[in-house]
């Protein structure tokens, strides 16, 4: 069967490695910076609300990591990649590595691994572009979990002080902003990433993107504010409303079969996960078409949202909220729809399958739908293939996106005959 070319680390995927870990540093300071505010005023409760999502969501990632490394030392040839060094992931260091992840420091040392690869393969030209792309293609969904895990709670949380106290600063409006722009580009980040993993699709360009950009970011920024001004009416109920949807979202992975992680374990970690992605956003994780998924989905948070929107305008201070609540009421229901707009218009117009016709096996008919095209073989830079250095957990889950199911198991079956 035909090879396509699998993408090639460049010089952009090197400064988005540096720039990963710069944004990391920098969200970690931010972090403690406002936690020392509210522990210096003496707002103790907001305090270890910060502080426990914090810690979940560095636990969570620490998690997925360590899972990861352990599936990564079971492939063929982990061994011979250490012994050569073309590998800086933690190599055969066990102990140091589980202890890193233990201090909560696996993260970033991902992060620093991916630019020592990158940095040998891009400007010493050394061979090892696969596992730096490999590496790369990890952090991005690690990014992703700590996107909803962390920055999104916590968007929901600077809005709910805000609206609470009723005080509101320019760094703070734009601080929100700036927030809401990082949860919406990191999706567009993450979706960018798993379209590599299949050459036969045309690449999404930045007109597609920045269509996609939007239609997330509208979708995502009334959800976190309809959030927030629920629990600023009704603050001891949003805990009971979040268990009750995660609960439900949870359930709903497990009967759509999902299979990303080698593990039990690990697999329920990724469905508790997903759960909590889903609260804020949506996130195809099964193989199939997913218009029918994704049409019940934003029927069922379309109707959560009303829901929320009315009870907060139903329960609001009327004296306090005069200056803003029917602008809201009015501005968060239209947002949300101009968003759903913005993706029908997405897949109606900007897909990348509209721009460039997918690459079939000869012999199937020029009308055989995008999804059914056939996932070919990787050929990568270094030349020859290196099944065991592709990220399968990544490829697999882009199938999920991109493939039917018959063609996930035929790319499963061809990856076996490689081994």
């Amino acid at each position: 069967m035909d090879r396509a070319t699998f993408s090639k680390y460049s010089w952009i995927d090197f400064a988005f490695s540096v720039v990963g870990v710069c944004t990391f540093l920098v969200d970690w300071g931010s972090d403690v910076w406002v936690a020392t505010e509210f522990y210096c005023r003496g707002d103790f409760f907001w305090f270890g609300v910060l502080v426990g999502l914090m810690v979940l969501s560095s636990v969570v990632v620490q998690m997925f990591s360590w899972f990861w490394l352990k599936y990564d030392r079971e492939l063929p040839g982990f061994s011979a990649l250490t012994r050569r060094g073309t590998t800086v992931l933690f190599g055969d260091r066990v102990k140091l590595s589980c202890l890193l992840h233990v201090l909560q420091l696996g993260f970033l040392c991902r992060h620093i691994s991916a630019i020592r690869q990158g940095f040998r393969v891009w400007w010493r030209k050394e061979e090892g572009s696969e596992y730096a792309v490999y590496l790369t293609h990890d952090l991005s969904m690690l990014r992703l979990i700590e996107t909803f895990c962390e920055s999104a709670p916590q968007l929901t949380l600077m809005i709910y002080v805000m609206l609470c106290t009723n005080k509101a600063r320019t760094v703070q409006f734009v601080s929100i902003a700036a927030s809401t722009t990082s949860i919406a580009w990191m999706v567009v980040d993450y979706h960018r990433s798993l379209r590599s993993f299949l050459p036969d699709k045309a690449k999404q360009g930045w007109g597609s993107s920045l269509i996609y950009f939007l239609w997330n970011l509208l979708l995502i920024a009334p959800r976190v504010a309809a959030l927030a001004l629920f629990a600023s009416v009704l603050p001891g109920y949003i805990a009971a409303h979040f268990l009750m949807l995660w609960v439900v979202f949870v359930l709903w992975a497990w009967r759509q079969r999902t299979d990303f992680m080698d593990s039990v374990s690990g697999e329920w970690l990724y469905r508790a996960t997903v759960g909590l992605i889903w609260y804020f956003s949506w996130f195809n994780v099964a193989e199939g078409r997913t218009r029918a998924r994704s049409l019940i989905y934003h029927t069922f948070i379309t109707t959560d949202g009303v829901i929320l929107l009315v009870t907060w305008w139903c329960y609001k201070d009327p004296v306090q909220t005069e200056s803003y609540a029917l602008a809201l009421f009015i501005t968060l229901p239209f947002t949300y729809l101009l968003g759903l707009l913005f993706k029908t218009l997405y897949y109606c117009c900007f897909h990348p399958r509209l721009w460039r016709p997918p690459m079939r096996d000869p012999g199937l008919p020029d009308d055989l739908p995008d999804a059914e095209v056939t996932v070919r073989d990787f050929s990568i830079q270094d030349g020859a293939i290196s099944s065991e250095l592709l990220n399968k957990r990544m490829a697999c889950h882009a199938t999920h996106f991109y493939s039917e199911q018959k063609v996930l198991k035929n790319a499963k079956n061809e990856e076996s005959a490689h081994l």
